[in-house]
């Protein structure tokens, strides 16, 4: 008598994806480079309910009774706040992880929307300042392109210390889209992999911080609302230090932020939910006595409308935007050529020499579908 054999029990720890990693690495030698923000599971928007109306709380007649969303931002220490008709932004993507036509066609969204949208890493382009009414500028520790007539320009001005895909980590930037503008722009050679310095190289400490938001706002004549944005890791104290720099806003961005490229074991294992950073943050703002008058924007896994009432006060969503716009098929991203004009056109084929001269081969850690935007193109600080 034959009896059936027992299935075999997948280990939790080693499971299959774990496995293929391990593979993986030991047949190419490299750490894996993905985009978009952490896929493991992790205390989210999806967790809060909300209370509907009824006797206590009587609801409103939509058709005849108006529920206000405008908010004003900056207005803390900047002559010249923003305005904006709803509590939700565009967070910053850099121009290179997306195209000068995506770049235009999310200004034109933030703008028939009645809010804002920002500028990213590689600095602010011709399209997104003409189709944008509000347009925050990104000073990031790359400083690419950055001068002050387009801090003059924008509207706002958005000190990035870090993200919450990578808080602590330098951004990158693929060589398959750095072509000639993008190159131009950056200062640097086409077609090369850019990674970004990981911290700003004027200032080492919050001091030093202070300093350097005095220095904007003397540029601009105390004219543009200042944020300040850190990746979720220890938000009591980074927020306490940017309000007591002066910010007048905080941008706490979550682990569930979407970067463009980074080390798969970076977005997975570093920063905190966001979910679980705001409580520290608004604590810390109560604590200075600062809460109200220094305003908390949440970014991080914000996906849709029911997300953004889960936190009342102003949030910034980059991750959805980008998964509308780009192509939904992915036709051609295996050639990397983008039928959407999402992402940047492809830089020439280069081949990299040594300090000696000599040519060296590279490898290109991300192929195929991973080079479409959908993968790929969802950050603010590259």
């Amino acid at each position: 008598m034959t009896h059936p054999r027992p299935a075999p029990r997948e280990s939790a720890t080693f499971h299959r994806e774990t496995l293929t990693e391990i593979r993986r690495v030991a047949a190419t030698g490299i750490y894996d480079i993905s985009g978009y923000g952490a896929k493991r599971k992790l205390p989210h928007f999806d967790d809060l309910l909300f209370f509907g109306a009824s006797i206590s709380r009587y609801p409103l007649e939509g058709y005849r009774e108006r529920c206000g969303t405008d908010v004003v931002l900056g207005a803390r220490h900047a002559k010249k706040p923003i305005e904006l008709k709803i509590p939700v932004t565009i967070a910053g993507m850099s121009f290179g992880s997306l195209s000068a036509q995506a770049k235009e066609a999310l200004g034109r969204g933030a703008t028939i929307a009645g809010t804002s949208t920002t500028t990213g890493d590689g600095g602010m382009t011709r399209e997104e300042r003409e189709h944008s009414h509000t347009l925050v500028y990104q000073y990031l520790p790359s400083r690419y392109r950055m001068n002050p007539d387009d801090l003059r320009a924008a509207d706002a001005i958005e000190i990035v210390v870090g993200q919450g895909a990578k808080p602590g980590g330098g951004g990158m930037l693929l060589g398959q889209k750095v072509n000639a503008r993008v190159a131009e722009m950056r200062t640097l050679p086409p077609g090369i992999d850019q990674r970004s310095a990981s911290r700003h190289p004027d200032w080492t400490g919050p001091n030093d911080l202070e300093i350097k938001i005095l220095e904007l706002r003397e540029i601009t004549d105390w004219q543009k609302p200042i944020y300040l944005k850190v990746g979720a890791s220890r938000p009591y104290y980074d927020t306490a230090l940017a309000a007591k720099a002066g910010a007048d806003m905080v941008v706490l961005d979550g682990m569930q932020g979407g970067t463009a490229a980074t080390q798969t074991v970076f977005i997975e294992h570093v920063g905190l939910p966001i979910l679980a950073a705001i409580r520290p943050a608004v604590q810390a703002l109560q604590d200075l006595g600062l809460h109200r008058k220094v305003q908390l924007i949440v970014s991080g896994g914000v996906r849709n409308g029911a997300d953004v009432p889960r936190w009342s006060p102003p949030t910034a969503t980059r991750s959805s935007n980008t998964w509308f716009a780009a192509s939904p098929s992915g036709t051609g991203c295996g050639r990397r050529s983008c039928p959407s004009r999402f992402r940047t056109s492809p830089a020439p084929a280069v081949t990299p020499t040594s300090r000696s001269g000599a040519a060296r081969k590279t490898r290109l850690p991300v192929t195929g579908r991973s080079a479409c935007p959908i993968w790929l193109t969802t950050s603010s600080a590259v």
